[in-house]
């Protein structure tokens, strides 16, 4: 058998993947199987944040590895406690828990959301609004928390405890606050999954003032739009908000799987020992890749993913094939008149990798995608659109 074959005969049919064995790549180039290269505008969905095998995270992981690859949280390992660290003092949050994936990252912060409004204000305050077209995990209780129906379907019955609100809508969040004794609200400030929809200043600002005034925990969803993918190091930092938890994963340890929630001052202290676990969160291979990624996002990169943003809306907006562009930084998605799979599709045989989210063309570059390169890729999608 060959390798496609092989994955269909003994891997877990869940992903509609494309007919594409990838077996090597450097930066943002990536090769298949048969030596063809391809300009690859999706990191893996947001993860490989200096693109494939780069070279300081490989040698920070490889030096770890050598040294203790794990360990359990019943003892202190350095990579876990300096990543926690960094993240804390680039953010002004507090503490943080790793976990090893976005769900994960999202299912301590409704923990740690639901055990704060319990303490302060009784068990029956339990509800988490979150809203319409969102996504935040696959787990049972994520689906719950996600707000599209698409993904209930098959699953019930789900966790209670979740509504949803309308997106850039704050009268019916108020509303939903008002018939339900609520704990938190969970945004995400664009929406990935929901086809990167990014909310609006107004709205994101009025969401943290209502939560504010009312003590109910503000989380936001950091797990795609994070580390550094929004053209600041997380995407509420475009807002001028201040959330009290935040929760991230995917290109956090650049290729690991790793997912961090941190804790604001409202909520720093609710989970004490006992509370929570993780067998794997924290590990410190995870957590040196982690530390080689973070301290590498600063303002220079911040501000060359900002230009290769402005670059692509410039590239896509009003070209022809193309009916809106939306999203923020280096997370794009792009309304195409033709079906967004048969774009993706000509891009693939073009040497082109893209995604989709929802009916838009989703692309998720690496951060630090060279200029030729991003240039090339935009030619290409625009061929494939038209």
């Amino acid at each position: 058998m060959n390798i496609q074959e092989l994955d269909r005969e003994y891997v877990a049919g869940t992903y509609a993947r494309f007919p594409v064995v990838i077996t090597a790549g450097k930066g943002s180039l990536v090769t298949d199987i048969n030596g063809k290269d391809y300009i690859d505008m999706t990191s893996g969905i947001a993860v490989n944040s200096f693109g494939a095998c780069d070279e300081v995270w490989y040698k920070a992981i490889c030096e770890q590895a050598a040294k203790i690859q794990h360990m359990s949280n019943l003892f202190y390992t350095e990579p876990c406690a300096k990543l926690a660290q960094m993240l804390c003092e680039r953010t002004g949050m507090k503490k943080v828990f790793f976990s090893n994936s976005g769900a994960e990252a999202n299912e301590c912060a409704v923990k740690a959301a639901r055990k704060y409004a319990a303490d302060k204000k009784g068990a029956d305050y339990y509800t988490v609004i979150t809203l319409k077209n969102s996504f935040h995990g696959r787990t049972i209780t994520m689906l719950s928390a996600t707000g599209q129906d698409h993904y209930h379907e098959l699953f019930r019955p789900l966790t209670p405890g979740f509504v949803h609100a309308e997106p850039d809508n704050l009268d019916y969040i108020k509303t939903l606050a008002d018939a339900h004794k609520t704990a938190a609200i969970m945004i995400e400030c664009v929406q990935g999954e929901g086809g990167v929809v990014a909310l609006s200043e107004e709205y994101v600002k009025g969401v943290a003032e209502f939560a504010k005034e009312n003590d109910i925990v503000l989380i936001v969803d950091e797990v795609q739009t994070g580390n550094g993918r929004s053209g600041q190091l997380y995407s509420y930092m475009n807002y001028g908000i201040k959330p009290d938890i935040v929760s991230t994963a995917k290109g956090l340890a650049g290729g690991l799987p790793l997912g961090a929630t941190m804790l604001g001052d409202k909520v720093k202290d609710t989970l004490q020992a006992g509370d929570h676990g993780s067998t794997f969160g924290g590990n410190p291979v995870a957590c040196a890749g982690g530390v080689s990624i973070l301290r590498r996002i600063d303002e220079d990169l911040l501000e060359g993913v900002r230009k290769k943003s402005k670059f692509l809306f410039e590239a896509f907006t009003g070209a022809e094939g193309i009916e809106k562009v939306s999203g923020m930084g280096l997370m794009m998605g792009l309304k195409t008149v033709k079906p967004a799979k048969e774009v993706v599709n000509a891009c693939i045989a073009e040497g082109v990798l893209c995604l989709t989210a929802k009916d838009r063309v989703r692309l998720l570059p690496a951060l630090n995608i060279p200029d030729d390169l991003l240039a090339k890729a935009a030619d290409v999608i625009k061929k494939c659109c038209a």
